[in-house]
This record gives structure tokens, C-alpha cells and sequence, in this order.
């Protein structure tokens, strides 16, 4: 076991931002003993703690961001998520430019620059090579939904630098078979796809479904909209690019049912845009169902979270899972973690299978 995971980021936005925050809050310094541990499903997992992280490069699009040091990108427009941590040290990583391909939705254009993406005039880099000259371990995939092209770059240089994949959007990769025997052949480890949040839409929306199931309730309707105002749900509003996110989060809570429900029965998707929301997203959550005696039971929820914090507390366990998996010689799609922290993971297991089964991964009885 090596001292470091080193980490690769592609997407240097709000979800970047707050690992990069995070990673720094949970070094302990300045910490109450009682506040180490706080918000994190394991402070140390499989030997590794969160301040293990580091990030050895990042790549991004935007021109107030590539080639600026990545402590400071991270605060940068169109970024508006919470600063928890107000002192990043400097970072001798600087953000390089990428390939832009299909990461920019057309109608950003319509928007203000504090609000959208402002694609820079510089030059890609070699997305591979500079994975290879960081010795990058791991690279998390952080870009824009519908970024199906990117996404397939990213995976693609993955494999020719000898690095392993966390993939957080709902592109498929992980559950793509022909994808998944790429990384298993590489001896590469792939955990995906479209990351899960602590305490979110879907989590929650799986939880209340696996509950209904589990008291006699049958579910016969539900929708699940979702609204915010950072640059994931403004990108989100050219509904093109919405396919395989509605696929993803619908999957994810269907999987928890006992029997089918009808198309036009579920609805699971984000709603609108609303700038002055910022990173704090809004789901609004109703279950239609029927109980003992055919009696009508109906669920409405008001969630109201984060959305980027949100997600680093779960990927901070992913990330170590896959360099526990790295130790250990594992490639391929690892089951455990796709299913405990990933909405559209190559097998669907309950929540509570699949926490099962992480902790049996971690402790080794379980390989993937």
C-alpha cells in the first residue's frame, strides 16, 4: 500500500470543488477530535483516510479556469457551490485544457458567463500523456450530463495510460459490457456509473421504495422532479442530453420494486432551472400507493440539499475502494462499489446488500 492516492480530475466544477475542499477539511488539522469523522460513511477505509487523496492534474474547458492552479480554479465562475473550507494550500497542479467534443450544450450561450461555460481558446493537451507524466492512479469523471463523447475520450485515455475510471455521470461505461471487458482486460479497475449522493433524491426515492415494497404497500405511481440552479441543471435544460440520466435514476429506483410498474406510472427527472438556487438542489418526491384493504396510501416529500457536498461524501469511499482494488491486482467493473455508491452500477442490489457487500470488499472477502 502506497502513502498516496494520486487522482486525476476532469471537470474542475462544483463536484470538484467540494472533493478538493473535503480532502483538505478531513487532513484533521484544527479539527475536534468528535469532527474528524463527521460526514464520512468510513474515516478509514481499508487503510487509506480521505487526506490520502491528492490530485496530481486536472482538466477542464472553461477560460477562467485552464491554466490557472487548480486551488484556485476551483473557486472560479461559473462554480457556486459552498466554500466549507476557506484555505486550499497552493496547489503546484495547474488545469489543462481538454478537448471540448460534446461537454458544452449549445444554449449555454443564451445564459450569463457568471452562469455558464466560457470555452477558452487554448489549446487540448494530450489527455493520455499527461496522465502517464503524473503517475495518476486513479480519474474521476466529473463533466457535464449528456457528455457521451467526452466521457468515451476519457475512458479511452484511461486505458491507454494504465489508469483506473470512477465515472460519476450517467454515461455508461462500468455497466457497458463492451467497456467493462476493456478495463478488466487492461487489469484496470472501473467503478460506475452516475454517482449516488449521501442523502439524495435517488437514495432516498430507492429507500421509500424498498419500504413500501417491504410493508405489503403496492406502489402504483411516482415522480420524482428535481430543481436547482448550478451548472449541471442549466446544461440539463436542453433535454437531448437527458436520455441516459432519466435511464439511470429510473433504473435506480425500479430495481427496488417488486413488481413492474408502467412507463406512464413513473416519472424521475430534474424539472427546471432556477438560477438564484445556486449548488442547492430541491426534490420534490410523490408515491402513490395501496395498503392493507385496497386503502389508498399517499407519500409527498419536500428534499432540499447541496447538490455537490452532497456527492463527495460518497466519493470519497470510492475512491479508496478502487485503490484498494489497484493494491490488490483487480480490474474490471467492481461490483461492490458500483452497487453501493453508483445509481446505474453493472447489478442492482437493495442498499442494504450492497453496504454488506462493500464492507466485505473492504476487508477482502469479497473480490469485487
Amino acid at each position: 500500500m502506497t502513502d498516496k492516492i494520486r487522482i486525476a480530475i476532469a471537470g474542475v466544477g462544483n463536484c470538484a470543488s467540494s472533493l478538493i475542499q473535503g480532502i483538505e477539511h478531513y487532513a484533521g488539522v484544527g479539527l475536534k477530535k468528535s469532527d474528524r469523522s463527521l460526514g464520512l460513511m468510513h474515516y478509514v477505509l481499508g487503510g487509506y483516510r480521505a487526506s490520502d487523496i491528492e490530485v496530481v492534474c486536472a482538466f477542464d474547458i472553461d477560460a477562467r479556469k485552464v491554466g490557472r492552479p487548480l486551488s484556485e480554479a476551483i473557486f472560479a465562475k461559473p462554480n457556486c457551490t459552498k466554500v466549507f473550507k476557506q484555505r486550499i494550500k497552493s496547489s503546484p497542479v495547474k488545469v489543462q485544457m481538454a478537448e471540448v467534443l460534446d461537454g458544452v450544450a449549445s444554449h449555454m450561450a443564451d445564459y450569463p458567463p457568471d452562469k455558464r461555460f466560457v470555452v477558452s481558446d487554448k489549446k487540448p493537451c494530450d489527455v493520455a500523456d499527461i496522465l502517464k507524466k503524473s503517475k495518476a492512479d486513479i480519474l474521476m469523471n466529473y463533466l457535464p450530463v449528456g457528455s457521451e463523447k467526452a466521457t468515451e475520450f476519457y475512458a479511452e485515455a484511461c486505458l491507454n495510460a494504465g489508469v483506473a475510471f470512477i465515472n460519476c455521470v450517467p454515461v455508461f461505461i462500468a455497466s457497458n459490457k463492451k467497456w467493462e471487458k476493456r478495463f478488466a482486460l487492461a487489469g484496470l479497475p472501473v467503478i460506475g456509473d452516475d454517482v449516488k449522493s449521501q442523502i439524495g433524491a435517488t437514495i432516498v426515492h430507492r429507500a421509500l421504495t424498498k419500504l413500501f415494497a417491504d410493508r405489503g404497500v403496492k406502489l402504483d405511481s411516482t415522480y420524482q422532479l428535481n430543481v436547482g440552479g448550478n451548472t449541471d441543471f442549466l446544461n440539463m435544460l436542453q433535454r437531448s442530453r437527458l436520455t441516459s440520466k432519466k435511464i439511470s435514476k429510473t433504473q435506480a429506483v425500479r430495481s427496488q420494486m417488486c413488481e413492474p410498474i408502467e412507463d406512464d406510472r413513473i416519472h424521475i427527472g430534474p424539472a427546471d432551472y432556477i438560477p438564484w438556487l445556486g449548488d442547492n438542489k430541491v426534490c420534490f418526491l410523490r408515491m402513490e400507493g395501496r395498503g392493507f384493504g385496497n386503502i389508498p396510501v399517499n407519500l409527498e416529500l419536500r428534499l432540499s440539499v447541496e447538490d455537490s457536498p452532497n456527492s463527495s461524501g460518497v466519493v470519497i469511499d470510492a475512491i479508496r475502494c478502487c485503490k484498494i482494488a489497484m493494491d490488490r491486482g483487480i480490474g474490471g467493473a467492481l461490483i461492490s462499489p458500483s452497487s453501493y455508491f453508483m445509481k446505474r452500477p453493472p447489478q442492482q442490489f437493495s442498499d442494504e446488500e450492497a453496504k454488506r457487500m462493500v464492507g466485505e470488499f473492504i476487508t477482502g472477502e469479497r473480490k469485487r
